[in-house]
């Protein structure tokens, strides 16, 4: 050891020194350099590939086939629909109109407002003449109640007092005493499934009044006041 180690190095040093010498000789002995040298120097050649087999894909040839066809009617004649509806059938014609949808569909020209506020001072005038032990209440009518949507609101503060808690028939009586069913939301309160047949059959307008008199708990008597048109005239039942 004193043989190897150099003058002035201290004891690792001379240790580290003799660790690299020996392991210097080890890779000498095993030729390790020379092939590392000989593997860096040897030409590289492609490595070989498999080659892949290129699939041919032939176009299907498309054969009709007949219609599929129960069993039932497997054996019945085809049934050839020109024959039965021709091209020159004539068509289906409408249904003349009901005599109610006649008077709902009439006009009377524009309505001022003043013809409307008219109409409701008729219908509280008639509503006070009525019995008082039974409630009731005036509506105007406008063009959704009687026109488009045949939505009829009821008074907020005559359903809470007056109204059923639930979803109800109610019947309308109209001044002939001839009954029609509605259905009354208690929800949204107000008329809805069977107040349009209503409207329609006794031809009310935007504009016109009414005054619905409840005579039981879930009947109202109504009574129809008509608005005049701007020429004053008037449309009667």
């Amino acid at each position: 050891m004193a043989a190897v180690a150099k003058q002035g190095m201290s004891p690792y040093e001379a240790a580290r020194e003799r660790t690299v010498l020996e392991n210097k000789r080890k890779m000498e002995a095993l030729n390790l350099r020379h092939l590392s040298a000989a593997i860096k120097e040897a030409p590289k050649t492609p490595s070989p590939m498999k080659q892949k087999r290129r699939r041919i894909i032939e176009e299907a040839v498309v054969v009709p086939s007949p219609p599929r066809r129960s069993r039932r009617l497997a054996n019945l004649p085809e049934v050839k629909y020109a024959e039965i509806a021709p091209h020159n059938a004539d068509r289906m014609t409408r249904s003349p109109r009901k005599p109610s949808e006649l008077i709902y569909l009439a006009t009377r020209g524009s309505i001022s407002m003043k013809a409307r506020l008219e109409a409701t001072r008729k219908a509280e005038e008639l509503e006070s003449e009525l019995d008082p032990e039974f409630p009731s209440f005036v509506k105007a009518m406008l063009h959704s109640h009687v026109v488009r949507g045949f939505w009829l609101g009821l008074p907020s503060h005559f359903c809470d007092t007056y109204m059923p808690k639930q979803d109800s028939i109610v019947t309308l009586v109209d001044e002939k005493d001839e009954e029609f069913d509605t259905n009354y939301l208690a929800y949204k309160k107000g008329l809805s499934g069977g107040w349009a047949g209503f409207a329609i059959c006794h031809g009310m307008q935007d504009g016109d009044a009414a005054v619905f008199q409840l005579i039981k708990p879930t009947t109202f008597k109504v009574h129809i006041i008509r608005a005049a048109s701007d020429d004053g005239s008037e449309i009667d039942e």
